[in-house]
């Protein structure tokens, strides 16, 4: 399906969904720029601590390749519950996604789980998507929202739902101030 026409799952297709949305003083560009710029992650994201494009087989992709397209993967760890420090010794979780959207005209991206040996795409698949909407007076409407399929989904949803949705806030809220900083520097 063409990329401008796609749409992002609805919630009640899966089996739990979690969402955030954040209004943002900057212009789309410049959120879109610190949402793709993953190698910043570690210095303001205390959810999704690090996140690099890798190839189908996990490894790291030639020289340095940090431009992100649709059909590339990105390897991801996450701190649930958020935070900027150690997150204890369950507390960081890993995830392996394919790029299937990576719309700039429109700023949309999402990307989907990629199955793997251990966790086939029937029991477990997600797709999130994060979507940048332009308001009045200059600022940013963030919306994100993952869908989450499947029977281990349940699982998912019961060992780390509510550290998701904390995770998924405060992605929303440290894009805002990381995107705001940004912008109040270039005035």
């Amino acid at each position: 399906m063409p990329r401008a026409t796609r749409l992002p799952p609805l919630a009640s297709d899966g089996v739990f969904a979690v969402s955030s949305t954040s209004t943002i003083n900057a212009s789309r560009a410049q959120v879109w720029g610190v949402i793709m710029d993953f190698a910043a992650y570690e210095q303001w994201n205390p959810f999704v601590r690090k996140q690099s494009l890798v190839d189908a087989s996990f490894n790291p992709l030639p020289g340095n390749d940090t431009t992100p397209a649709e059909g590339k993967f990105l390897a991801m760890t996450a701190n649930i519950p958020p935070t900027m420090g150690n997150p204890g010794l369950f507390g960081s979780n890993g995830a392996y996604c394919e790029i299937t959207v990576l719309d700039t005209e429109n700023y949309r991206a999402a990307w989907e789980t990629a199955p793997t040996f251990f966790r086939p795409g029937w029991l477990l698949h997600s797709e999130r998507w994060q979507i940048l909407t332009e308001l009045p007076g200059g600022k940013t409407k963030y919306e994100t929202i993952e869908v989450f399929f499947g029977p281990m989904a349940y699982i998912v949803k019961l060992v780390v739902g509510t550290g998701l949705k904390a995770g998924f806030q405060a992605f929303a809220d440290s894009l805002k101030e990381r995107a705001e900083a940004i912008a109040a520097s270039s005035t």
